[in-house]
């Protein structure tokens, strides 16, 4: 048995991130859920007392502090100490942003555990939440603002993710979104300072992370990408070699041809003729066998 209050919501809204349900729960000793699943993102977090939880084939003991995240459609069982049962409050939600956003925090049904020290203030917001429980948009677009704002605590606690390879994964993280970055805007002037800002890491932090995964520092794997696409530019087009340098995102053509020359060992003109008869852009399939080992390490 448990005594529990609950809160459902508009179950057919749509949007980038909605709360479906919320609720608290103090549970009798033994009280299980499951095996069952929710056709939506469960998020439960722990008040008081313990119990375990167990998911995909493992099991996880969680006690006070302590959350976890069920994904929709996923068969999870969870059940309360028998000596000291939990008490806990949830919260339901969904929307094309949520898995991103719970991948971004470090979340995922691989890695489904976190911690939070912010126990009273993950409870004041549940139960704001269900304050505002009446229809009417001034109460939804609070019910939605206040999840944004629970999972922000998630997000903001220490020690956020438990288990062992937390600070790789978080690197790993990183160095995933500078990659995305420099992928998405190399033919623009940016700088490895710009590519840190976006990662929101200082640039010393990031040299290191991108040596110990990828063996580039983050100016050696924007200077290859920008050379590879220009290669391949140079083999696949007429464009001039200053087209090529701004296409490339070098504003001076003096400095791409400098930049080619180091790289390559030839100017962008000799190799475009030593290349000529070629079409296979060699070194850019390099680079993308790099990119993909490096998503299949993840």
């Amino acid at each position: 048995m448990e005594k529990a209050f609950k809160l459902e919501f508009n179950s057919k809204k749509t949007g980038s991130l909605y709360l479906n349900n919320c609720g608290c729960s103090q549970t009798e000793p033994l009280h299980s859920f499951g095996p069952a699943s929710k056709p939506h993102f469960l998020i439960h977090y722990v008040i008081s007392g313990k119990g375990y939880f167990r998911f995909r084939n493992k099991e996880y003991h969680i006690e006070k502090g302590h959350g976890f995240l069920i994904e929709p459609d996923e068969l999870a069982f969870y059940q309360a100490d028998e000596k000291d049962p939990w008490s806990y409050i949830w919260v339901g939600f969904d929307g094309s942003e949520a898995q991103s956003v719970l991948a971004n925090m470090g979340l995922s049904g691989n890695h489904p555990i976190f911690t939070c020290n912010e126990s009273s203030a993950l409870y004041d917001v549940v139960k704001d939440m269900m304050e505002h429980n009446t229809v009417g948009m001034a109460n939804e677009l609070r019910r939605d603002g206040l999840l944004g704002i629970f999972l922000s605590i998630i997000a903001s606690s220490e020690s956020v993710l438990i288990r062992e390879d937390k600070d790789k994964d978080k690197g790993n993280t990183y160095v995933q979104k500078a990659i995305d970055f420099i992928q998405n805007n190399y033919y623009n002037p940016i700088k490895v300072t710009d590519v840190a800002d976006y990662v929101c890491v200082n640039r010393s932090y990031l040299y290191t992370l991108f040596q110990n995964i990828t063996g580039l520092s983050p100016q050696q794997f924007l200077t290859t990408y920008r050379i590879t696409k220009a290669k391949e530019l140079l083999e696949a087009t007429r464009y001039s070699i200053e087209s090529i340098a701004l296409t490339c995102g070098y504003s001076d053509s003096q400095v791409f041809t400098k930049a080619f020359h180091q790289t390559c060992g030839v100017t962008p003109s000799q190799y475009r003729k030593d290349r000529k008869s070629e079409s296979t852009p060699e070194q850019l399939r390099e680079v993308e066998n790099l990119m993909a080992d490096f998503v299949g390490q993840k």
